[in-house]
């Protein structure tokens, strides 16, 4: 599939969506989330994508925050669509996602782009990242889950502190609070990205996929992810995966998970 925004490359087994608008900083229209939604839907289908890498063209920015210049005008109502689709066409998209992503963030991540990395599963930051949440200083809130999201990570008191202020933090910050995995020199963040999908995709997909279920169940409303996870646990024993794992572990060898 070809588009216009992004570019879709895959390669033993990783796929790597890169967000290509570099004249904007790599900023988020409404054909960007379109195309990216339909991105992460063809690798969650494909048989040859076991992890995806999510990141921005260039060395300034992984998104820099949503195309204001859409939705300046508008109504009421027109923002509470916009935000409703915007959840529900990629950001809740990408959450639920049983095929791990990793967000390297390789510079300016603010607003919608912070919303984009945060429903990432795991996020990577090279050294010259800045994160924010700044729409209070246009008037707005942030509008595709960064109010739960962000307090989720690092907890309601400095959520509160990253909104209120509209200010930006730097990537060690961001490692300090827990919004970041790991930072690493701009040099190293795809390399290091990589080396975290390898390592990934030596391992049961089936068991992935189940755990980002249960981990995810526990910020649903209404949900006991204790008996999430153990139904979950359960249904592991009746896949070929369980019987490849538990066989090699007893044989001494190590597990083919994608015969």
């Amino acid at each position: 599939m070809s588009y216009n925004n992004i570019l879709v490359e895959t390669q033993n087994l990783i796929c790597k969506i890169t967000i290509n608008r570099p004249d904007k900083l790599n900023a988020l229209n409404k054909a960007t989330i379109e195309e990216l939604s339909k991105a992460f839907k063809e690798a969650e289908k494909s048989k040859e994508v076991g992890v995806i890498i999510l990141t921005g063209s260039g060395e300034k920015s992984f998104v820099a925050g949503a195309d204001i210049k859409e939705f300046a005008d508008f109504s009421t109502p027109q923002g509470k669509e916009l935000s409703a689709k915007g959840h529900e066409t990629l950001f809740n998209l990408v959450e639920s996602l049983t095929t791990p992503v990793i967000a390297a963030v390789n510079g300016f991540a603010l607003g919608g782009g912070l919303e984009l990395a945060m429903c990432s599963h795991i996020r990577i930051a090279s050294s010259n990242a800045r994160m924010g949440l700044p729409e209070v200083s246009l008037g707005v809130i942030p509008g595709y889950g960064g109010t739960q999201r962000l307090a989720q990570l690092i907890g309601r008191g400095k959520a509160f502190e990253l909104i209120f202020t509209a200010g930006m933090m730097d990537a060690e910050t961001a490692l300090k609070w827990g919004l970041v995995n790991e930072v690493v020199e701009q040099a190293d963040l795809m390399a290091t990205c990589e080396k975290m999908a390898s390592k990934i995709l030596n391992n049961s997909p089936n068991a992935i996929s189940a755990a980002i279920r249960c981990v995810n169940s526990n910020y649903q409303d209404g949900v006991n992810g204790y008996e999430v996870e153990i139904e979950e646990f359960g249904k592991c024993f009746g896949t070929e995966e369980f019987k490849e794992g538990t066989q090699a572990f007893l044989e001494k060898r190590k597990p083919n998970f994608r015969k």
